[in-house]
């Protein structure tokens, strides 16, 4: 999903964001696969989950902070290429691309199959849109005030934790907008739900466009920061989140096993995503950037591929996931009438049919093979974009 492929002075700069940019990909289908296929319960409830069930979710994490800072990194990149003007304007152009598709294509052929628009849930591609909207005003200061803002937000905007929507009255959706997770319409007829709030996603992008000038030092100073970044977040993770006392609206507490503490010690919230949630994903997220550009190790070849296509990656593997689970819920129940019906709030993405659920081992399964299905697709549309020059696979 970052802005386009960047044109850089080296090609192992590029390879390692764009295999990253794949890794998070193929590990988001998995996330997806296990919310239309798995078996009911909260995966991250520290209480109740089993460890497997949990560290499938947990791992799954990475992929959403990833997205939005290789955003903000991509932007950085292409300035090589694009004046500020035209950088600008095409943040600002692909922003609205991605919010429309959200409303549009993704909400009624990806997540739903059907156009009722009863439940409409504002996700990823909502929010990534608004991060590029805002992104396309910001270039137009310098670099460091934009690296400002961005580590401003993500580090203070726990801050605001305490203020409750129905504190601005008549203005309490846009509130919910920014920094709340919860419904802004609610009627009988129509339901829009905002999962992903716009604070801190913003800001995380804004650090990513900081994040792009390490790309463009030498090799060496380039993968000691990556280093030190990723090791000084992971540790700060661990240390603040120890601490309990700032960083996350949930706290982590003793549970009745040693195993089961370390679930709600690791548990950081992601709706809005906390400060501890950024540290403890961007971290790794940078610490594998590092590994990466020394070498793209041969088992990553493949995500090298979809890091390349990210956004035709993610519109086909939704739709594919659902129509599995339309053949599976035939084959199964003899008809299909749920697959087709808007979920409600605590069901989504799907209508779960009576007894609906499978075990861990079928949901990796189901997504091994969503992921070798969509990889010859991405190799073909992969040599389109690298063949041609058109304005319109900019915004692919």
């Amino acid at each position: 999903m970052a802005v386009a492929t960047a044109i850089v002075p080296t090609r192992t700069r590029l390879e390692s964001i764009d295999v990253l940019r794949g890794v998070v990909m193929i590990l988001m289908a998995l996330d997806h696969t296990r919310d239309f296929f798995g078996a009911a319960g909260d995966p991250t409830n520290p209480a109740r989950a089993t460890a497997a069930l949990f560290f499938t979710r947990w791992i799954t994490h990475l992929c959403a902070p990833t997205f939005f800072l290789l955003v903000g990194t991509g932007a950085y990149l292409s300035r090589g290429r694009r004046s500020t003007r035209e950088l600008s304007r095409f943040l600002l152009t692909r922003g609205v691309w991605l919010i429309v598709l959200e409303l549009t294509v993704l909400r009624c052929f990806g997540y739903q199959f059907n156009v009722d628009y009863r439940v409409t849930f504002l996700i990823i591609l909502w929010a990534l849109g608004w991060s590029m909207v805002t992104l396309a005003g910001l270039v137009h200061l310098p670099a460091a005030a934009i690296t400002a803002f961005g580590v401003a937000t993500i580090a203070l905007h726990n801050l605001l934790d305490p203020v409750r929507a129905a504190s601005f009255g008549a203005f309490a959706p846009l509130w919910t907008v920014l920094h709340g997770q919860n419904l802004i319409v609610n009627t009988p007829r129509f339901t829009v739900f905002v999962a992903y709030p716009l604070i801190p996603w913003i800001g995380v992008s804004a650090a990513g466009y900081g994040l792009g000038q390490v790309f463009t030092w030498d090799r060496e100073r380039r993968r000691r920061f990556l280093l030190r970044l990723g090791i000084g977040l992971t540790l700060g993770f661990v240390l603040l989140r120890f601490a309990n006392v700032y960083g996350d609206p949930v706290r982590w507490s003793t549970q009745a096993s040693a195993a089961r503490t370390l679930l709600s010690f690791l548990n950081a919230n992601k709706y809005p995503p906390s400060l501890l949630y950024l540290m403890m994903t961007l971290g790794p997220a940078s610490l594998i950037l590092w590994m990466l550009d020394g070498g793209t190790p041969r088992v990553l070849k493949a995500a090298l591929t979809f890091g390349k296509v990210p956004m035709f990656y993610f519109m086909l593997h939704l739709p594919l996931i659902h129509l599995v689970a339309i053949a599976v819920c035939y084959a199964r129940y003899g008809e299909v009438h749920w697959m087709f019906e808007s979920a409600r709030l605590d069901q989504f993405p799907v209508t779960r049919p009576p007894g609906w659920g499978y075990s861990l081992p079928v949901v990796y399964g189901i997504w091994i093979g969503i992921v070798f299905a969509l990889y010859p697709l991405c190799v073909w549309f992969a040599g389109v974009k690298q063949r041609g020059r058109d304005w319109w696979l900019g915004y692919l």
